[in-house]
């Protein structure tokens, strides 16, 4: 077994193909082959299973990809190590992010960490809060954005912003204050539900405040829960990043009493990043600590 047949083993899961793998890692799709079939002769299992769609984990390669993914982070962190020792700051780190940090914050963040290390590459991964922190407890990831209320009981969390909560309503919509809506406005509407892996710190919200809503339809992402807002079918909240990049024809108003969702970064364990990783994760918290995004 050798470092190199693991990395070609984690390349071929993660394109579903022999083929697509030996395009990524510039070798033939013969010695792909060669590498996986020595693997698994090697473990005394079959890793994967071979089909017409592709390439899928069996159980026991499932199981053990954590540990393999393990091994290739450790090696990683030992060149980024040396290459520390010898002045340079160099290395690849895989940072999970939810959409509206995606499509915000980050590109900011990233433009900005690349001036100071040209030579560290941050590579993206983009889903759900409970994507994030599956990555970050498989090793997909080693640090990853993430709400308070979503990262709660199970992962560490270091707070950096804090999101405000709106209400968003069709233009025409009702209301008895021109900057805020009341419990008892919303209360009475049809409101749009997003999966619970989205939409914690939401969830949160109404259950601290007891609010009882109509729930009239539940969606996976935030531009279709404005989508259905604009064109009539209901009302909802949502974090203000979120409404900075959708432009749909709605009206947005303040919470009485107000509500925040708490944005920060997490990671399994500080002292076990690489440096290339440590130097971002310091770089986030420093960023917002100066509020220049």
């Amino acid at each position: 077994m050798s470092i190199n047949s693991y990395q070609i083993f984690i390349t071929v899961t993660e394109q579903g193909s022999f083929i697509k793998a030996s395009h990524v890692l510039n070798i033939t799709s013969s010695a792909v082959s060669h590498s996986i079939a020595g693997l698994e002769q090697e473990f005394g299992y079959p890793l994967l299973t071979r089909n017409k769609a592709g390439v899928t984990l069996t159980s026991y390669g499932e199981s053990l990809m954590p540990y393999i993914r393990s091994v290739l982070n450790s090696e990683a962190i030992l060149h980024q190590q040396v290459a520390s020792l010898n002045g340079l700051d160099t290395g690849m780190v895989r940072l999970g992010c939810f959409n509206s940090i995606c499509t915000t914050h980050l590109p900011k963040l990233i433009h900005k960490f690349n001036e100071l290390y040209p030579n560290i590459k941050i590579k993206i991964f983009q889903g759900t809060y409970a994507d994030v922190i599956s990555w970050l407890k498989s090793g997909i990831v080693e640090i990853g954005f993430l709400s308070k209320a979503s990262a709660e009981n199970e992962v560490p969390f270091c707070a950096v912003y804090k999101d405000e909560l709106f209400c968003i309503v069709p233009k025409k919509f009702p209301v008895s204050n021109s900057e805020y809506i009341t419990q008892e406005e919303m209360k009475s509407r049809e409101f749009i539900v997003q999966q619970e892996s989205t939409n914690s710190d939401i969830q949160n919200y109404l259950e601290k405040y007891h609010l009882q809503v109509k729930n009239s339809s539940y969606v996976s992402d935030d531009l279709a829960a404005v989508s259905l807002v604009s064109n009539g079918f209901g009302i909802c909240i949502m974090p203000e990043l979120v409404m900075n990049s959708i432009n749909y024809e709605v009206n947005r108003y303040s919470l009485q009493p107000k509500g925040f969702r708490t944005i920060g970064i997490s990671c399994l364990e500080k002292k076990n990043l690489s440096p290339a990783a440590r130097k971002i994760y310091e770089f986030i918290i420093e960023a917002y600590r100066e509020e220049w995004l």
